[in-house]
């Protein structure tokens, strides 16, 4: 028997990278004889860089770059050929603060844009940008700071200061720096900048912002999408709105919105894998109604059907009934809170737990 193990991360817990470990773990404790093949997976958000380094190879690059608040952070990127893949997350990303740290008003992205200046001074001529876990608000204003737009110093002052920009963004010296590269911001959020289901409506709470923050944030992006793209098109784009506004910064210099899925999925050739496979087992923090909108389970899900093969969900929690499950492609869903008992026990031991409903599951459908 062979078995493709393909999960995303279980966010706050385990990296995908261990979440693939543990299953994999979990079944040969039941059956030592299977094959198993780990090939843990990515939306573009934490971990991307990781994933695809292991999936592809190629050259990790390490940089100083600015964190959200400022204070320099190292962060890599990876080289392969004339492609980077740069996880916006390890410039601009949540887990680089702690909680009283959090101030999506004046969180920044200029790290970001350093490290596409870098990658393109390297000889990248593709930089994806993987969107997600971002800690700001900005709409990408800071990236554009970094990349020569002006005014720099209001760009990259945090989403708060864009309400007060002196007139209109000059893109041009961005543009002139990345013109010799194609950009693409990898995402599956498909919200537009601003609005009820905009950046700062949805995501800005995760962030730290308060009720009146985000009246005040989604105000000062309406300012900034006046003064950076008068026509109005770009701010409703789907995506726009993803990693607190980045999606529309990177339109703004001709970049294009990409599935982060779908593109983790093509450089993994996730589907050559499946179709050897009697089982794949895929898994994510909580699967939920938000998973079957296209999040990395759905995708993998999608592929093991096209090929005729049983797919497995296990996660930390599960709020999908059967029925819209199996609809996904979805043969199975196993909850590790179920398993272990209580999400507190779930939490405490999601190495142990996750190997140990890997075995469950290997019980019923190894032979």
């Amino acid at each position: 028997m062979r078995i493709v193990i393909a999960p995303d991360k279980f966010a706050g817990t385990l990296s995908a990278i261990e979440a693939a470990q543990a299953v994999a773990e979990g079944w040969q404790r039941v059956h030592p004889e299977t094959e198993t093949e780990l090939v843990p997976l990515s939306d573009g958000g934490p971990g991307f860089v990781a994933v695809l380094h292991t999936a592809l190879g190629g050259k990790v690059v390490s940089r100083e770059v600015s964190g959200p608040l400022g204070t320099p952070v190292r962060a890599d990127y990876l080289l392969d050929g004339e492609t980077a893949y740069i996880e916006s997350a390890q410039a601009c990303g949540l887990h680089l603060l702690s909680a009283s740290e959090r101030a999506p008003t004046r969180t920044t992205s200029r790290g970001v844009g350093e490290l596409i200046a870098h990658a393109v001074t390297d000889g990248a001529r593709t930089v994806v940008v993987g969107l997600g876990g971002s800690a700001t608000n900005d709409g990408g204003a800071g990236m554009l700071a970094a990349l020569g737009a002006e005014p720099g110093s209001a760009l990259a002052a945090g989403g708060a200061a864009l309400a007060s920009l002196p007139g209109a963004v000059d893109l041009e010296p961005a543009r002139r720096a990345t013109a010799g590269a194609r950009l693409i911001a990898a995402t599956d959020v498909d919200n537009p900048l601003l609005g009820l289901h905009g950046a700062s409506a949805v995501f800005g709470p995760q962030k730290g912002a308060d009720d009146d923050q985000v009246q005040r944030l989604d105000a000062a992006l309406a300012a900034f999408a006046e003064a950076s793209d008068p026509s109005g098109t770009l701010r409703e784009s789907p995506g726009a709105g993803a990693a607190g506004g980045l999606g529309y910064g990177l339109l703004l210099l001709g970049g294009a919105v990409e599935s982060g899925v779908a593109r983790v999925l093509t450089a993994v050739d996730l589907a050559a894998r499946v179709a050897s496979a009697d089982l794949v087992i895929t898994g994510e923090g909580s699967f939920d109604s938000q998973s079957l909108r296209g999040k990395l389970p759905h995708g993998v899900a999608r592929t093991a059907a096209e090929h005729g093969v049983p797919c497995v969900v296990t996660a930390g929690a599960v709020s999908v009934g059967r029925r819209e499950a199996a609809a996904a492609g979805i043969t199975e869903t196993c909850s590790l809170v179920e398993s272990a008992g209580s999400t507190e026990a779930a939490l405490a031991r999601p190495t142990a737990e996750l190997r140990d409903l890997a075995a469950s599951v290997a019980r019923r459908w190894g032979h």
